[in-house]
């Protein structure tokens, strides 16, 4: 029997943004079966945009107050009919072959849900291709993101993600706390005993509308979200999550170090930003490029780190419930 794909797509405020995606969408080397695009309370919508697909794509436009992505992507699963759900992030921009690859692997694996990378493509700008080089570089995060290691026990990421209509079901989906809700998922699908993969040729362009700002802020919040779910599931806690506060850490002993009169230490962090240059402009061929991932290093790990630091403080110091603690992380029940 064939399964059927039913893609879930949340947008709020990116009209242009989609279109790029529904054009993707339309351009695949097998048929689409569904398409449902959730406007999550925009005051710019997307509603034109999708009608101009109608006759391209079975595609439906859903309005709902905002809620935020979670309950969103929710919303859309409810409705849908395929069997699986691929749920995209409206920035993303899907190469020909993606369902083509998604249903591939599915005939030979019995999977429940999963995830694929994300990728830089040819037209990204300079920011854009070093923030995505810095977020699954083995250089720089151990490549966690997007690895044939991590086939098992992946953590699919709701901007490339897949699910079955009984896991779904099952789960109940995503919950309230953003970020942070990509893995809570995850968890509570592996502890009902669903399985989960990474299908390393089911990858999406990420364009990311990003600045650097907007980068740290970013990473800041997944940092800060991590502890809770590590309290939380103190089983799937993992001494990896350390590793940007260490790094924050380190760097400021070598700061320290050189001003007390130790020059070695400079000189290690010195071969280790020159290895990661020549990395990125080997990948990426352009000399900006390769300078860019530098302060996107230091951003992703600062902002990581420093978030996590913090949560894990905050945790230590009070025993009342997280959303109480931290209610930034959280959307009201009323919103969903």
């Amino acid at each position: 029997m064939n399964k059927t794909f039913s893609f879930v797509i949340p947008v709020y405020n990116r009209p242009e943004e989609i279109k790029e995606l529904l054009q993707s969408l339309c351009d695949q080397d097998t048929e689409v079966f569904e398409v449902l695009v959730i406007e999550d309370g925009s005051t710019i919508t997307s509603e034109a945009v999708v009608a101009s697909f109608k006759n391209r794509l079975p595609i439906s436009y859903f309005f709902k107050p905002n809620s935020g992505p979670g309950a969103s992507r929710n919303f859309g699963m409810i409705r849908a009919k395929g069997d699986y759900f691929i749920i995209l992030d409206s920035d993303c921009v899907l190469p020909v072959g993606y369902l083509s690859a998604v249903k591939s692997f599915l005939s030979i694996h019995k999977v429940d849900f999963f995830g694929g990378p994300d990728a830089a493509d040819h037209t990204f700008s300079a920011l854009q291709k070093a923030i995505n080089f810095s977020m699954t570089s083995f250089l720089t995060t151990g490549g966690i993101r997007g690895s044939a290691k991590s086939i098992q026990k992946f953590e699919p990421r709701s901007f490339n993600m897949g699910i079955s209509k009984e896991a779904f079901l099952s789960s109940g989906g995503f919950g309230r706390i953003h970020p942070g809700e990509d893995p809570d998922l995850s968890i509570r699908l592996w502890e009902l005993g669903y399985v989960s993969s990474f299908i390393e040729t089911a990858f999406v362009f990420h364009k990311r509308r990003i600045s650097w700002r907007l980068f740290f802020k970013q990473v800041h919040a997944f940092g800060s979200v991590r502890p809770i779910l590590m309290k939380q599931y103190p089983k799937y806690s993992k001494s990896t999550f350390w590793l940007p506060t260490l790094f924050i850490l380190f760097i400021l002993t070598v700061v320290i170090l050189g001003i007390l009169g130790y020059k070695w230490p400079l000189v290690l962090v010195g071969l280790y930003i020159g290895l990661l240059f020549i990395a990125a402009f080997i990948k990426e061929g352009s000399f900006l490029v390769a300078l860019s991932v530098i302060p996107a290093l230091f951003i992703q790990m600062f902002g990581y780190g420093w978030g996590f630091l913090k949560t894990k403080i905050r945790l230590k110091l009070s025993d009342k419930p997280f959303e109480e603690i931290f209610p930034n992380l959280y959307f009201k029940r009323g919103d969903e």
